[in-house]
């Protein structure tokens, strides 16, 4: 192994040392610790040690990176508390997690890294977000995110280099090839000989290092990223490095050829640069001894405090509350009496323009949404006014969008995410389940963003184009789903989600947007998000109900004039509206559940039985539901007409009252 150490001078050179040696030390003590049974799991980066420390030492301490389990040193070179790291590792109230998630699992802002989640991939949209951010603010900064070479077969990985070349972000992306995902290896995860020839085809800067020598890292990315600073731009890194031991310690190795470890144990980066730097007379036996027992004393010291705590003792009020990020939502009235005529479309438009009239720091992206207006053409115009910084089109990559949403948020940003279609928001699960709603309860991350869902059937779009999907997300704690049914409430709720710092799905319905209208206030405005309103009001049942459900009730209703009833329109179904629904149940003692979306597993489900435990002794007859057919949407006019539930409510209302 060759070490070039270019200008850095003795007291530099040391350093690096002493950064390699920390995580060393740390893991070799964990890997005891892990046999006398005081942890309960372990990801081993023995023989990684030089890409953290290298890329970390390289970086300014204010430039965010992403790492994954086997990068500690990026968390000890940026000089995290031992006892705070080894608790998070216990599961204890002293780590970053409050004892909710493992290992590296978590995130700081104080020092600049967002941690993994399991799913491999997603951490690369968030970077992209982070970085989209530093250029906005032109703060001439890089953002890092690591990869093993296997999770590059995700589809998130392609997503987020990508839509970094589209957007010049300056993102280094590092790619550790060590050879395995898992025990899988290379020659079955992919068919490049290097990762330095992907980055051909998206159009990007391409550079390998040897992962195992840490001047070489550090030397390389020093200069890449002093050059990205003031050329923004994506930069894929490919360190080749190897695996020392399982991809977690109960796995093992026995998949490794043994001859393969011989070879790699002999490039171990601690070792040899350790020798270089003896043979140079940089070092010394004397100080290097003396610099291995300083950090295990501070290792041994950071396990006695952690060490002290037990178990987090659990507190349900504690666990619930930090499922969103604290708010509270003082209503906006409009400023004036004025009011103007505006179609449902209208007054989204209207709404998403004010809302970036009121925060400078608000981003939209999604498809085709630019100059172009977006398909419904709810942002025509936008870029005129706001510019194509806060106004992006994007790639088709929704979960790398989705993910960057979750980047502006970390750097103190808002972000809207439009999907062009409800039905392709599948692309981006992960991103919305497992980063957006998660991110606040497991290290107090609020993810701001709303993401824009036009949803429905009733325009013959087919299976594709016309999916009712709110329940996907309904069963997910930490969304919040807002789904208005009049051009009044869509504005309101709208500007609302942009209020909340919280991940906000708003459906609006297509067969909506250019069917009614109304007066509504040409000011700005805000409704309350978690409240129901009683559209109509009557004695013989409750109709409960949102989107498109209301108008279809209202015009049933219109033709039985002797039947009296509440009309309930929920308006938001995350968290939804339990007092006025439990007021009307006790007045009328009978209720429908209306909705569009299929009947099995859809949110009725649950409201019904809410409602049956809550309000069982004010129940004249059992609650009802009244849904679309369980099948997928069918294209032809006649078919979706017969699937959805209007056609079906009339006789579901008689059948009740008679009861």
């Amino acid at each position: 192994m060759n070490f070039d150490k270019q200008n850095l001078n003795s007291a530099k050179l040391i350093h690096l040392y002493e950064a390699l040696v920390r995580p060393r030390l740390i893991e070799e003590k964990m890997l005891i610790l892990l046999r006398q049974n005081k942890i309960s799991k372990w990801f081993s980066g023995i023989g990684q040690e030089a890409i953290a420390v290298g890329l970390t030492e390289a970086l300014q301490p204010d430039e965010y990176i992403l790492p994954m389990h086997r990068n500690l040193g990026v968390f000890t070179s940026r000089k995290m508390p031992f006892e705070r790291l080894f608790a998070q590792w216990q599961g204890t109230m002293g780590g970053y997690t409050k004892g909710r998630d493992r290992s590296f699992h978590f995130g700081s802002n104080e020092y600049h890294i967002v941690g993994m989640i399991s799913h491999l991939g997603p951490q690369n949209g968030v970077a992209d977000g982070i970085a989209l951010a530093t250029k906005l603010k032109r703060e001439k900064k890089v953002t890092a995110v690591f990869n093993g070479d296997g999770g590059t077969s995700e589809g998130d990985f392609h997503e987020a280099v990508n839509v970094a070349a589209v957007w010049d972000l300056p993102v280094i992306f590092v790619i550790e090839n060590n050879g395995y995902g898992l025990s899988t290896p290379s020659n079955e995860q992919f068919r490049c000989k290097s990762f330095v020839d992907k980055a051909i085809g998206y159009g990007i800067e391409g550079i390998q290092v040897d992962g195992n020598n840490v001047l070489e890292v550090y030397n390389t990315i020093s200069k890449l990223a002093g050059d990205i600073r003031k050329n923004p731009r994506p930069v894929l890194l490919e360190c080749i490095t190897f695996r020392m031991r399982g991809h977690e310690e109960a796995s093992g190795t026995k998949y490794v050829p043994k001859e393969l470890l011989e070879q790699w144990a002999k490039k171990d980066p601690v070792d040899n640069y350790e020798k270089y730097l003896l043979s140079e007379g940089i070092l010394t036996e004397k100080k290097t001894e003396t610099i291995r027992k300083k950090i295990k004393t501070e290792i041994e010291s950071g396990l006695a405090i952690a060490f002290e705590e037990t178990s987090p003792q659990p507190n349900t009020t504690q666990e619930l509350q930090d499922v969103y990020a604290p708010f509270t939502h003082a209503i906006i009235t409009p400023s004036s009496e004025k009011k103007s005529e505006k179609r449902f479309i209208d007054a989204i438009s209207d709404g998403l323009r004010q809302s970036m009239e009121r925060y400078n720091n608000l981003v939209l992206m999604g498809q085709d949404i630019a100059e172009y207006g977006g398909v419904f053409k709810i942002t025509d115009g936008f870029v005129k006014q706001f510019g194509k910084d806060r106004v992006r089109n994007t790639p088709i990559c929704e979960s790398a969008i989705l993910g960057a949403g979750l980047g502006l948020s970390i750097k103190g940003m808002k972000a809207m995410v439009e999907m062009q279609f409800a039905d392709f928001v599948s692309e981006g699960i992960t991103q919305i389940v497992n980063n957006l709603a998660k991110a606040h309860w497991r290290w107090g991350q609020p993810a701001d963003v709303v993401v824009r869902m036009p949803t429905g059937a009733g325009t013959a779009a087919g299976p594709f184009h016309s999916q009712s999907n709110e329940a996907w997300f309904f069963h997910t704690p930490g969304l919040k789903i807002v789904y208005p049914s009049t051009p009044y409430d869509a504005k309101g709720l709208l500007c609302a989600a942009f209020e909340d710092p919280n991940p906000v799905m708003y459906f609006e319905h297509k067969l909506l947007y250019r069917s009614i209208k109304a007066e509504i206030p040409d000011d700005y405005y805000t409704l309350e998000i978690g409240k129901a309103k009683t559209v109509s009001t009557g004695t013989d049942l409750s109709i409960i109900t949102y989107g498109m459900g209301v108008h279809w009730a209202k015009e049933i209703l219109e033709g039985m004039p002797e039947v009296s009833a509440d009309i309930i329109d929920l308006r938001t179904l995350l968290p939804w509206d339990t007092e006025t629904v439990y007021e009307s149940v006790k007045k009328t003692s009978r209720v429908i559940i209306l909705h569009e979306d299929t009947l099995t597993g859809g949110i009725g489900a649950e409201i019904s039985a809410w409602i049956t435990e809550h309000c069982f002794t004010c129940l004249d007859a059992p609650v009802m539901r009244v849904a679309s057919l369980d099948t997928p949407i069918p294209f032809a006019s006649t078919l979706e007409q017969n699937f959805l539930p209007k056609g079906r409510l009339k006789n579901k209302i008689e059948d009740l009252l008679a009861f």
